[in-house]
């Protein structure tokens, strides 16, 4: 039976960076090898996408030691930051694929690529992102999945940014004729105003 390979990605540019790091190493230990390939995707805190060469080695924990507790930022102890710390750059196209999606690596010159992206795409069959906060929960990677054509777990761009916007979740489910607590909603513009 083929495995389904899967493009963890996680870390990200919020400030839950590190609490990302710390989910996607439980999420990698969770899943089931004899099912799943697990294919490690981080996002810098800049903003850079990375993943490992030799992603099954990194995930087998030949650079961690087992001892030694998970420590989001620490490349000897998590998986993720490991990837982070070593990974090679890649790219998620935005041009949907109808024959496998993927993501690609990264080479520039003066600022341009120097590969054609279908011929080194990093093929997955679903992305499970483990991403926190802004950047993450918010529909805005979402959008770009679903821009690539790549298939992935969780809410999609609108479930997402209604969730994330607590002012706009509340509003809906008043709308739908759910119950909510009382609450109030003060803009960053109302701050702003005050101080």
């Amino acid at each position: 039976m083929k495995k389904i390979r899967v493009g963890v990605l996680f870390g990200g540019r919020s400030g839950e960076h590190e609490v990302s790091l710390l989910s996607a190493a439980s999420v990698l230990k969770a899943m089931d090898p004899g099912k799943y390939e697990a294919v490690p995707i981080g996002i810098t805190k800049d903003g850079r996408w990375v993943t490992a060469a030799h992603a099954e080695r990194l995930l087998r924990g030949e650079t961690a030691h087992e001892a030694r507790p998970l420590r989001a930022g620490d490349p000897e102890t998590t998986p993720g930051a490991a990837v982070l710390a070593r990974g090679e750059a890649i790219i998620v196209p935005p041009v949907p694929s109808h024959s496998q999606s993927g993501i690609v690596p990264f080479q520039t010159d003066n600022d341009a690529p120097t590969r054609r992206w279908t011929d080194h795409a990093i093929h997955v069959d679903v992305v499970f992102p483990v991403l926190h906060g802004t950047f993450g929960e918010d529909g805005t990677i979402q959008g770009l999945l679903e821009l690539a054509d790549l298939p992935y777990v969780g809410a999609g761009v609108l479930g997402s940014s209604a969730g994330m916007d607590k002012d706009v979740m509340k509003q809906l489910f008043r709308a739908a004729g759910l119950p909510i607590v009382k609450h109030v909603t003060v803009l960053r513009s109302d701050w702003e105003f005050f101080f």
